[in-house]
């Protein structure tokens, strides 16, 4: 099932963006701490899942977008856009779990259950309005 297969590749994407945004995060927090350095993270991964959606999990549909004339910027843009209801999922679980858990990796926790608190929403709005085309399945 094509969907199933999209949704698999989608959370191994996903995983590979979870990394950069922990990473940023510890990276850029003693600079800009835990709030402002998050917003940098989750951009930086929505970035890098874009990338490697387009490229592998919606790559069929990509490719026909792409040669129907569709500009990879508006595309780009277009995904941003959409994630916005999974980055505020995110965001949301983010904050509260820096609220509720102590500790030295109470932010990368807080990550993982915004990562997973946003993951439907991303995956829906990724394969009907981003990487969409005219195709069965």
């Amino acid at each position: 099932m094509r969907i199933g297969r999209e949704f698999l590749s989608f959370a191994v994407v996903g995983a590979i963006g979870f990394v950069v945004d922990v990473v940023l995060l510890y990276l850029l927090a003693p600079l800009l701490g835990w709030y402002v350095a998050r917003v940098v993270s989750f951009l930086a991964a929505a970035t890098t899942t874009w990338a490697f959606n387009r490229r592998y999990t919606f790559a069929a549909s990509a490719s026909a977008n792409a040669s129907a004339g569709a500009s990879i910027w508006r595309e780009y843009m277009g995904y941003l856009a959409t994630m916005a209801a999974g980055a505020v999922l995110n965001y949301g679980a983010y904050v509260l779990t820096l609220h509720w858990v102590e500790g030295r990796w109470a932010a990368a926790l807080g990550v993982a259950v915004g990562s997973v608190a946003g993951m439907s929403v991303n995956f829906l709005s990724a394969r009907y309005l981003v990487f969409r085309s005219h195709r069965g399945g």
